[in-house]
């Protein structure tokens, strides 16, 4: 897995963020500092980021392929809730906000 800093060709991420009470948003991007920052600043409060306060990042992949990153969205978005939390887990066990590293 990659980090959230890493970026030096065309790049697409697959990234997870969450609120404190672990309610899950998982998303692609091709620029995923924005896409954070859009996340932490919502214009409407009635999408599901604002009304759900998903602000933090916790979990993110990296392709040089749209097509790979779509699938495996796609792919992780069937799994149980419970599969998503333990690959959050497995690589970021205080559920720390990478965004801020």
């Amino acid at each position: 897995m990659h980090t959230y800093h890493q970026r030096k060709q065309k790049a697409y991420y697959v990234y997870f963020m969450t609120s404190i009470s672990r309610v899950l948003y998982i998303g692609v991007t091709n620029n995923i500092y924005a896409r954070v920052q859009r996340h932490k600043n919502p214009k409407n409060g009635t999408s599901f980021t604002g009304r759900y306060r998903v602000y933090r990042l916790v979990y993110c992949e990296i392709f040089s392929n749209i097509y790979d990153a779509l699938d495996r969205e796609k792919q992780i978005k069937k799994w149980r809730r419970e599969k998503k939390l333990d690959l959050i887990t497995s690589v970021n066990p205080c559920w720390k906000d990478l965004s801020l590293d």
